[in-house]
């Protein structure tokens, strides 16, 4: 019982030491607007336009703000608010009877200083700043403050602005769902089924189309867990549709859109997305998977980055969207959005990656900064997720899980199978989760998919991350000594992780031996897994230990993914590509018959008897 207590202790100091020093806080939460007061000047001015925006069927657009002021400072600041009205009215009860209601209780979706592109402009009270706006199903005010980010005072309020139809079907991501031949589209709009009914249209390329229904899920503030999330951070989230598209043809395109039939009989459209559906479990095609972890979400016209929050992730969106025809799936393992509790975060991350999500499947892993939160259910007791207790993650993305709160759950990809597990839920033998782990291990045909791929958020097996190797073990607390075995008597080929920001890959390794002395090209028998840290898509990097391990074959401090090609069901080819140029870095390869899958290894042999 101690040294479980001991284990756990260790694990929520690691967790806090990783995400400590400003690493992982959300730019928004740095705004007190919960003590905004009232400051309206009447030399103040701020306007906004276009007044409407998408006439050509835009989700986005940029917007153009002029504001004056007789009285600047270099710390001004104007907020983009959605809903436009955010006085006192939308505020939740107050409680204690001794504190007072606030004028404002609604962060905004993004903001910059007033001087971001006139550095003159504490001298000469004017400035003209640009905002790429998204659609968010509301209209749009721009506000000034003085008094910085910490005593904000409302100076002055823009006229509101917004999207022809707020309402719209936007964002789809695509996902797999519980069968090979299925898909998944799964969008986000303004329209619940009392006001119209939700449904794809979609078919071959080219052929006739045919309409599936789609189910419709939204949660309100009272699902949250805690502040931000429930208080300055809560966002109305609109409501999330998914249809199951069936019986699919393997490796066929399709093209679809998303429909809402108004209760006037008229439709809403989406614009055309097209995809390619899955391969046969065991089918001998090309197979591309991408995987990384951690890239949350930044604006490309430069609000919200006093802090340089998530500094890689537009360039790891851009080199995915540029490689796109040589995609087939992507792996998304945790930590999504970073949003920490501020909602409107979401719609603008689900934006982001919307020319990746819309076309091929984009599947996720739970992260801490989506699950976590203390007397929740999550096995680390922090308060990571700012209080969205993963609520946002299991609604806003569908994954084939038998229940979506437990965020583990399998999916194949040609001759890929992958055990995608839940880093934030108990993991350790004897557990659900662990029982998962095992049948899901257990039950590929490794003659029909010989690339068996495990995958977690936090670093359950190799690190040699500089907070690791503060605590020792150089992983998570309880990680490898738990799953190691299940990885060797399986035979998994890779172990994927994110938590950690940066890139290291080991040797093929056993109990902290390497079991091979290849690094660039490995043939016949394994003999153990090869761990790969990817989770330095886009938030800050995190520093490795001054000690290299002798299993650390490439470490890299910078932004990147994973790209692996399975050419057939012999050779597969890993790459390590830097986001900033998308140029590999690191590769080996892998180059076998289905014979040496079956080959016994140390502690992965099939009993066998002497019988006849």
């Amino acid at each position: 019982m101690f040294k479980v207590f001991v284990c756990l202790f260790l694990a929520n100091i690691v967790s806090a030491w990783s995400h400590g020093n400003g690493f992982g806080e959300q730019p928004l939460s740095k705004i007190a607007i919960h003590k905004a007061t009232l400051a309206l000047h009447d030399s103040a001015s701020i306007k906004a336009y276009p007044f409407v925006l998408g006439l050509e069927g835009e989700d986005t657009q940029w917007v153009t703000v002029q504001l004056k002021y007789s009285e600047p400072a270099v710390d001004d600041w104007v907020g983009v608010f959605s809903p436009a009205k955010f006085n006192s009215s939308n505020c939740p009860p107050v409680n204690d009877p001794k504190e007072q209601t606030p004028y404002i209780c609604s962060a905004p979706i993004k903001y910059k200083y007033a001087n971001d592109s006139n550095p003159h402009y504490s001298m000469v009270g004017k400035a003209s700043l640009r905002f790429q706006l998204i659609n968010q199903r509301a209209d749009i005010s721009f506000a000034l403050f003085s008094g910085g980010l910490s005593n904000p005072k409302l100076v002055a309020v823009s006229n509101s602005i917004s999207f022809v139809n707020p309402k719209a079907p936007l964002y789809p991501r695509l996902a797999q769902g519980k069968s090979w031949n299925e898909m998944t589209v799964t969008w986000t709009s303004g329209y619940n089924i009392d006001k119209a009914v939700p449904f794809v249209e979609w078919g071959l390329k080219g052929r006739a189309q045919k309409q599936s229904p789609a189910g419709t899920l939204t949660f309100d503030r009272s699902s949250m867990c805690g502040s931000p999330a429930r208080t300055v951070g809560w966002r109305d989230p609109g409501f999330i549709h998914t249809s199951f598209l069936t019986d699919l043809w393997p490796n066929t395109v399709y093209t679809y859109k998303l429909g809402h039939l108004l209760k006037n009989g008229s439709y809403i459209w989406s614009k055309i997305y097209s995809f390619k559906s899955s391969p046969y479990p065991g089918q001998d095609s090309l197979q591309r998977v991408i995987v990384f972890g951690d890239m949350g979400k930044a604006e490309r016209d430069g609000s919200n980055e006093y802090s340089n929050y998530q500094p890689g992730s537009l360039n790891t969106t851009d080199q995915l969207i540029s490689d796109l025809k040589d995609i087939d799936i992507v792996f998304h393992i945790g930590d999504i959005t970073y949003a920490n509790g501020y909602i409107s975060q979401w719609d603008q991350f689900t934006s982001q990656v919307e020319p990746i999500a819309s076309a091929v499947p984009y599947m996720i892993a739970s992260g801490n900064h989506e699950r976590d939160w203390p007397n929740s259910g999550s096995f680390y007791d922090k308060m990571d997720s700012g209080g969205e207790c993963g609520v946002l993650a299991e609604t806003m993305f569908y994954v084939p899980a038998e229940n979506r709160a437990k965020f583990w759950y399998p999916t194949d990809y040609g001759m890929f199978h992958f055990c995608i597990a839940d880093s934030e839920h108990d993991w350790r033998e004897g557990s659900e989760q662990y029982k998962f782990i095992e049948k899901c291990l257990a039950s590929v045909d490794r003659q029909k998919q010989p690339w068996l791929i495990f995958i977690a958020h936090r670093v359950l097996g190799y690190s040699s991350d500089y907070w690791y190797g503060q605590e020792g073990a150089f992983e998570e607390p309880m990680g490898r000594e738990n799953l190691q075995k299940l990885w060797q008597k399986y035979k998994v080929d890779i172990a994927f992780y994110g938590h950690v920001h940066n890139y290291e890959r080991t040797c093929p390794i056993y109990q902290n031996q390497c079991v091979n002395n290849e690094k660039s090209h490995y043939s016949g028998v394994m003999n153990g897994t090869i761990h790969v840290v990817a989770g330095g898509a886009g938030s800050h990097l995190s520093e490795f230990s001054q000690v290299k391990p002798n299993w650390s074959l490439y470490r890299d401090y910078d932004w990147g993914f994973v790209k692996m090609t399975a050419f057939n069901h012999s050779s597969l080819l890993f790459e390590y590509k830097k986001s900033r140029d998308g140029k590999v870095y690191d590769s080996f390869t892998i180059s076998r018959d289905y014979r040496d899958v079956l080959a016994c290894v140390h502690d992965g042999c099939e009993p066998t008897t002497l019988a006849s």
